[in-house]
């Protein structure tokens, strides 16, 4: 395996097929579940192709049925999937089985409703789908959200038609498939994309400070970010303002540390609007996975990116790399995100604006609003060839 670059995205994906699609009753089956990371692309694949008139099924595991509000009217189908996780090679023929009654179901589907294409976003759900539609030498594709392709998308990129990926250099991507790959980006959801509209405002009086960890929170960020932003000088403390999600067991000893700085802070375990926040913040410290990094290049939000020090493959890392190299984002790993480093990190941002602003501006330079869009061409394209 290689690094590789796919190709410059072709012009005909930028734009509908010249040919026409197949019309209202063009039927598209999407293989996603696990983790918002990958559900949320797809769901935002089914939006765009449901507003040009498809049909669209949902083809997901028993853990994708659990997040409120996404594929709203969409039928679902739910398939038995598996991983070895942990428990590695001991776990292999339970999970062989699991996968190939997921296979069996998922066949049996497509027979009954002869989709154009079969999309798969990665993760252990999507493949029995993917099989399943290979082995009716139905069209398939796959989404790679990450800067690192999966395991399961590394097992199907030989296999598949296509292979559209979020961003421009992708780890493990064999030069033997760049033939197929197509920088097409990560499709974010809508408030994401009407959130982007909010202007940044570099020299507003009190700069906001978003602290973010995901739905779980995150136990490192709820320690580390009050004690040094204690660290600040007391001019800086004094005009800013922080608001910071956090676990309900964290928050009694987060109060009290922002509290004894003197900083303003609102702190919730939940924000049920979190893109408003973001629009609305001048600095984001978070996680670096593929939803947040592709929602802050969208909305043109400066970073300081702490990844997810057991994520697979270390790909938080390789997100978060991509806004670091066109200036964005700042990265800490979790191994030295210290109060002093993150204080050493936010100081040249709080105290000039102008190199905020150029970060700002270079993270939306490397947004991709039209993600969904172009990722519905290349989806109804690869349907079109027989």
């Amino acid at each position: 395996m290689t690094d590789a670059t796919p190709p410059a995205l072709p012009d005909r994906y930028d734009s509908p097929p010249r040919r026409p699609g197949p019309g209202p009753n063009g039927l598209y089956v999407l293989c996603a579940g696990g983790t918002g990371g990958h559900m949320v692309p797809a769901h935002c694949l089914a939006l765009e192709l449901m507003a040009r008139g498809h049909r669209v099924h949902l083809v997901t595991d028993e853990r994708g049925l659990r997040f409120p509000g996404l594929f709203a009217g969409v039928p679902v189908t739910q398939v038995d999937a598996a991983s070895t996780g942990r428990s590695g090679w001991r776990s292999l023929p339970a999970v062989a089985l699991a996968v190939w009654r997921g296979r069996a179901t998922a066949r049996a589907l497509f027979k009954a409703l002869r989709p154009r294409a079969v999309i798969g976003f990665g993760g252990y759900p999507s493949l029995p789908g993917l099989l399943a539609g290979q082995s009716l030498y139905l069209p398939t594709l796959i989404h790679e959200q990450n800067a690192v392709l999966g395991r399961t998308n590394r097992y199907l990129a030989p296999r598949v038609r296509a292979i559209a990926t979020s961003f421009p250099r992708v780890r493990f991507m064999h030069s033997a498939w760049q033939r197929r790959a197509h920088f097409i980006g990560n499709p974010v959801r809508p408030d994401v994309l009407s959130a982007r509209d909010e202007a940044f405002a570099a020299d507003a009086l009190r700069p906001r400070l978003l602290i973010t960890g995901g739905s779980q929170g995150a136990a490192i960020l709820n320690q580390v970010v009050p004690a040094a932003l204690a660290l600040l000088p007391a001019e800086l403390r004094s005009q800013i303002d922080v608001v910071h999600q956090g676990r309900e067991e964290d928050q009694p000893a987060m109060r009290a540390a922002y509290e004894l700085a003197g900083i303003q802070v609102r702190i919730a375990a939940y924000f049920p609007d979190l893109p408003t926040e973001m629009a609305a913040s001048h600095i984001v410290i978070a996680r670096a996975g593929a939803s947040t990094v592709a929602e802050l290049a969208v909305m043109g939000r400066p970073s300081i990116l702490v990844p997810l020090a057991i994520a697979t493959d270390d790909h938080q890392a390789d997100n978060a790399a991509a806004l670091v190299a066109v200036g964005a984002a700042q990265m800490l790993r979790q191994a030295d995100f210290t109060p002093q480093r993150l204080a050493e990190a936010l100081t040249p941002w709080l105290t000039d604006r102008q190199e905020l602003a150029a970060a700002a501006s270079a993270a939306r330079a490397a947004g991709l609003p039209e993600a969904a869009k172009r990722l519905a061409n290349l989806v109804i394209a690869t349907g079109l060839i027989a």
